[in-house]
Formats: structure tokens, sequence, C-alpha cells
């Protein structure tokens, strides 16, 4: 009787241990990865001060004594993804919900022959029309690209212009952040499979982002990847008041509870594909309209219990 007891008892702690354990994990906090120094460590934010920590953010870590002020420390790119992924129209107010679009594309193919020197010319017109409330059909499931992990900066770094470059745009984001090796996840489950949320800046090229056949300089050239300060976890993440600002000139607004594809749908879908590893990143997409940025702009992407990514533009010397 006393050994039936005994395990009862046993059994309860383990219970209140997971309990404390889960509680614990969904508790809310603010991860960064930051330099002091020599020292690139991760860190807890506490108000105006980061405790760092020892370990590995996505794996086993411990609080240290160690603690510096906010202001003293580099804030880093939040974390060292593999892979950075983003989403390719996910609010409607992007996709031009209060208006019909019609897209008219005429593909005109010339073959000359080389024995009469002859010319013929055949027209191959396309008409996509959208209207308002109705998803256009490629969208109905998520549509996310590559940008490359080189693409990425910190908070307060320099968003620089390259010199071959037209019309360099803003696209203000909440970025996911994976904190465990994600494959084949249910929409269920997904949620498990993020340590949480930061702020992103999707600089876009759009000449090149029209003209090129993949978008990889219009959407990865090198500072087109501003993330952070820092991220956010055990926040409702499909809840979140959105703002872009360009020289404090509200921009953009918007919540992610107008996700087309939530969270938990975007994660799943790619982790069909795609292996998802700890620390990789996906943008989720732009609300409303962008238009050009210049040399001496200031975007601010403040998004509600994450903070402000702050970046100064600058023309490539």
């Amino acid at each position: 009787m006393a050994f039936v007891s005994t395990r009862r008892t046993s059994l309860v702690l383990s219970l209140l241990l997971a309990s404390a354990t889960a509680l614990h994990a969904a508790a809310p906090a603010k991860y960064c990865r930051f330099r002091i120094g020599e020292t690139d460590a991760y860190g807890i934010v506490e108000n105006d001060k980061v405790r760092q920590l020892n370990g590995d953010l996505f794996g086993e870590w411990e609080k240290t004594d160690k603690t510096f002020p906010l202001k003293e420390v580099q804030l880093l790119v939040p974390s060292r993804p593999t892979q950075v992924l983003a989403m390719a129209g996910n609010y409607r107010s992007h996709l031009g919900d209060d208006e019909t679009v019609t897209t008219v594309t005429t593909v005109t193919t010339l073959r000359t022959s080389n024995a009469t020197k002859n010319t013929t010319a055949e027209s191959n017109t396309i008409v996509e029309s959208k209207e308002p409330g109705k998803l256009p059909a490629k969208y109905a499931i998520p549509q996310p690209f590559f940008k490359s992990p080189s693409c990425l900066v910190p908070h307060e770094a320099e968003i620089v212009i390259p010199k071959d470059a037209t019309s360099v745009h803003y696209e203000g984001e909440l970025v996911i952040v994976i904190g465990k090796r994600a494959k084949d996840v249910p929409k269920s489950a997904a949620l498990d499979y993020v340590l949480g949320v930061t702020c992103g800046i999707d600089v876009s090229e759009r000449v090149w982002q029209t003209n090129d056949i993949q978008w990889w300089r219009a959407k990865s050239s090198d500072t087109f990847g501003p993330v952070g300060p820092c991220i956010a976890s055990g926040i409702d993440y499909g809840n979140l008041h959105l703002q872009t600002r360009v020289n404090g000139e509200v921009k953009q607004k918007d919540s992610t509870s107008q996700f087309i594809h939530d969270i938990s749908a975007v994660v799943s879908a790619i982790s069909r594909n795609i292996t998802l590893q700890p620390g990789d990143l996906i943008f989720t997409g732009t609300p409303g309209t962008t238009s050009e940025l210049k040399p001496g702009d200031t975007v601010e992407v403040e998004i509600e219990g994450i903070g402000v990514l702050r970046n100064k533009v600058v023309a490539e010397h």
C-alpha cells in the first residue's frame, strides 16, 4: 500500500513539474542576441537591461548573473538562420482588396526563317481579373519565397540602396522564429515549433522584382533584410498591431489577425516540403501598400509586444 502511495505521489509530482515547465515555456519573454566587447551572446531582456544566458537559446540554457544596460550593448540579428523564407500576398489589403484589378499580358513571338528570311508573328494575350473580396486562386495556399540569410542586418543597421537600383520599397512584417527542427508538422501542433516572433523589413527593388526571372536580388541584396530588435515569445502572435513609419509618418497599419494564412498554417505548409531548422526565419507578408525609399530616410517597424525595429537608408558608395 505504501508502495502504491509512493508511486501516486511521484506521479503527482511529475505532473506538477510538467505543468510548471509548460507554464514557464508559455510565459511571455523577450530574447535577444547581443555583442558586448568581444563577446557575442544570447540574453533575456529585463526592462532596460539584458541578462546574459549560458548555453543555446534553441537548446539548453540558463540565466547568468551578468546583466548589461540595453543601451550599452550592440543588438545583433536575433538568430543565425540556415534559411530565410518570406510570404508573398498574405494580407488581403496588400492584394488590393478594395479594388478590381485587371492584368492584361500580351506575349508576341517572332519567328524568322533562315532560308526565306520571312518573319511571322504570333501573339498570345492573357487577361487576369481580381475582384474585391475574392482571393486569387494561387493565394489559396501559402506562397513563400526565399531570401538569402546574407541579406540580414540588425536593429539600427543601415539599409543600403544599390547603385543600379531604381525603385526600392519597404515592407514592414512580422517574422516567425523557428524554435526546433520542423518536418511534416500538422497545423494543430505548429506553434510548438515556434520560439517567438520579431520585426522585419522585407526590402524590395520593384523593377528587379518585376523584370528578373527570379527575385534573388530584388529581395536578397545585401542589407535587404533588417530584423529585430528582439524575439518575443509567449504572446498572441495572431493578434498583434503592426505599424510601419518612414521619417515618423505612418505608412502601414494593420493587425496580424488579418493574415490570409496564419502562423500555424504557414509553418505547417512549409514544413511539408522543407525541413525547418532552429533559428530559421519566416517573414509573414506585408499589409497595405508600400512606397519608395530614398537615402536619408529612417524606417521603423513597430509591432505590439515586440518593440521597434529602426533602420536608416543610405546610398551605396
